[in-house]
């Protein structure tokens, strides 16, 4: 039995020899037909890393013949079993612009979206790919409304929507917190959460961005000088009435309505101010004359 083990082992390990060198001998020296060949058994066999080496050797061969067409799905595929989701992403939508006929057209355009997504780094990362995600599934699910991946299409492309609100917001809130250290990042913090709200109607975010934009607005007033003031804090009491608006019953209602409070007192001096620096100038044009 022992023996018997043996022997299949040592066949097995003369095969595994001879393929990889018949796969060398073809890779460097063979034509491009039996490239072609050797790269499809790789990739039937799922030895997809061996057969885009050879894909790539034969590509220029092949341009604009017929076989083209599954060459580029395979070199599609292949990235994408590898895990090169970038890669595969590129080249399934490639392969949808090239092949708008393609009996595979939809399946690429959903393996496009899906790959991107893949590639897609968590929300505080830069955020190419999941834009590309959320462009490429939005084009899926106008295009192919009644595709049987219609479902996982509205599920990704949720999710992914979802992450770049929140990459949004998280920068917007790094504004708010640190304008303490640099007043300019108020302004900014205002400006991002209205790009946040405008961007993404119905956002998740929505509460808690009304929120901190009003207490963004509100502070902002609280360091400004007097001279600047009346226009932010109109600005601070709009902010305060759209949470309202939008929230009557807004979780941050206490400190919404706190902040309100502040800010109408702080109008209220303001205006004392003004006019009495108005009167002080009527004095003095009559004193003038």
């Amino acid at each position: 039995m022992q023996k018997i083990k043996n022997l299949a082992f040592l066949v097995l390990f003369s095969l595994m020899i001879f393929s990889c060198g018949e796969y060398q001998k073809v890779l460097n020296k063979g034509t491009a037909e039996e490239q072609y060949k050797m790269a499809t058994k790789m990739y039937e066999t799922k030895k997809y890393a061996k057969a885009l080496r050879l894909f790539e050797k034969i590509m220029p061969a092949y341009r604009g013949k017929p076989q083209m067409e599954r060459i580029q799905f395979m070199i599609a595929q292949s990235n994408f079993n590898e895990k090169n989701y970038p890669m595969s992403g590129y080249y399934f939508d490639r392969f949808t612009k090239s092949y708008p006929k393609s009996s595979k057209k939809e399946e690429a355009s959903f393996l496009s979206a899906y790959s991107y997504k893949l590639a897609s780094p968590v929300f505080s990362k830069d955020p190419t790919d999941t834009k590309k995600a959320l462009e490429a599934f939005q084009t899926f699910i106008n295009t192919y409304p009644n595709s049987d991946k219609i479902e996982e299409a509205n599920k990704h492309y949720k999710e992914l929507r979802y992450k770049m609100q929140k990459k949004y917001f998280e920068i917007a809130k790094v504004y708010y917190t640190t304008a303490d250290y640099d007043l300019r990042n108020y302004k900014a913090a205002i400006q991002a959460f209205d790009n946040l709200l405008s961007d993404y109607l119905g956002s998740e975010f929505k509460e808690e961005a009304l929120f901190y934009r009003l207490k963004a607005a509100h502070d902002f007033v609280l360091k400004s000088t007097d001279r600047r003031k009346p226009e932010r804090i109109k600005d601070a009491i709009e902010a305060y009435e759209k949470l309202k608006r939008n929230f009557p019953e807004t979780q941050y209602l206490e400190e919404s309505n706190e902040m309100f409070a502040t800010l109408k007192k702080e109008e209220e001096r303001v205006n004392k101010l003004i006019e009495k620096f108005k009167e002080l100038e009527k004095e003095n044009n009559t004193k003038e004359k």
